[in-house]
Formats: structure tokens, sequence, C-alpha cells
């Protein structure tokens, strides 16, 4: 069976993604680890038979998903941001 037939590759894909995001921090990878980790759960299910392409589009449009998700709940807050409003060499 070819690899990304299988679903324990998916859920590795997705753990190591995970394992990124938490070296690499700003929320970016674990949109991409919730997308592999599901389509591991879709090739579990039966999508293993579909072509490599409809696996890649299960992939990215589940990540796509998370990530939107994560945006809305982990976004930039009000107050987060400094907004300066004068210079320190003025004056």
């Amino acid at each position: 069976m070819i690899l990304w037939q299988e679903w324990w590759v998916w859920l590795v894909a997705g753990i190591g993604l995970a394992v990124f995001e938490v070296l690499v921090p700003g929320y970016v990878f674990v949109g991409f680890a919730i997308g592999a980790m599901l389509t591991a759960l879709a090739v579990a299910l039966g999508a293993a038979a579909a072509p490599l392409s409809v696996v890649v589009l299960i992939f990215a449009l589940t990540s796509l998903v998370a990530w939107l998700l994560l945006r809305q709940i982990f976004g930039v807050r009000r107050g987060q941001r400094k907004i300066w409003d004068r210079d320190i060499n003025e004056d």
C-alpha cells in the first residue's frame, strides 16, 4: 500500500506538526496539525481508496477550516498591540 493511503502516516505527520508548533509558536502549524489528524481519521474511515488529489484536498480543506476557527478563537485581541502615538526623538 502507498504511504499516503495509511492513516497512521497522516497521524504521525499531525503529531510532528503539533510538536513543531510548540517549537515555533504563532498558531500557524497547529491548523495543519489538526488538518492532518482529521485526514488520518478520513483515511481510516475509507478515504484511502480515493486518489491522492482527493486526500490532499481533504487535508487542505480541513486545515483551512481548523486555521480559520483557531484564528477566531485565539486571534489578536484588542489591546494586544502597542500603538505608538509619539516619537521618542521628539521634544
